[in-house]
């Protein structure tokens, strides 16, 4: 299955911010959107992305002047990203390789979506419950 199926199913909203704004601004979004990222973007293209996990790091070089602080200065710059043509399997491996929990989804070098470990599991479940109706059919030849 192809992450396009993902996409489809939840919409391909991306949350994102720019990197001058500030981590309060951030924080916001975050609790507005109930997200636990976002893309920091220019106008369609991907400069990095900025989870919880770097405001926590963020705190620890920071302190409590973090909020005043840019994105920019915390977010992360060496993103993974997929393709709407990659398979669920692959990003799924790759999230759980590498530890994180969201990839920005590109189509043709632009923004095109994003997809956490939620999106992923929801979607293997799925195809694992459509695989156990088809067995119990077969076997009770319905």
């Amino acid at each position: 299955m192809l992450i396009a199926s993902i996409l489809r199913r939840k919409g391909s909203t991306v949350v994102s911010v720019a990197p001058e704004a500030t981590v309060t601004h951030l924080l916001t979004e975050l609790s507005r959107h109930n997200i636990g990222a976002a893309v920091v973007a220019r106008e369609d293209t991907l400069i990095g992305i900025v989870s919880e996990r770097d405001v926590v790091r963020g705190l620890g070089r920071h302190g409590p002047g973090l909020l005043s602080v840019p994105i920019a200065d915390i977010m992360t710059t060496d993103v993974y990203t997929c393709t709407t043509e990659d398979t669920i399997e692959e990003v799924s491996e790759a999230m759980t390789l590498r530890r994180f929990r969201h990839v920005p989804v590109l189509s043709e070098g632009k923004l095109a979506g994003i997809v956490s470990i939620g999106d992923v599991v929801k979607s293997r479940l799925r195809a694992l419950e459509e695989d156990k109706a088809q067995l119990e059919s077969y076997i009770h030849g319905t």
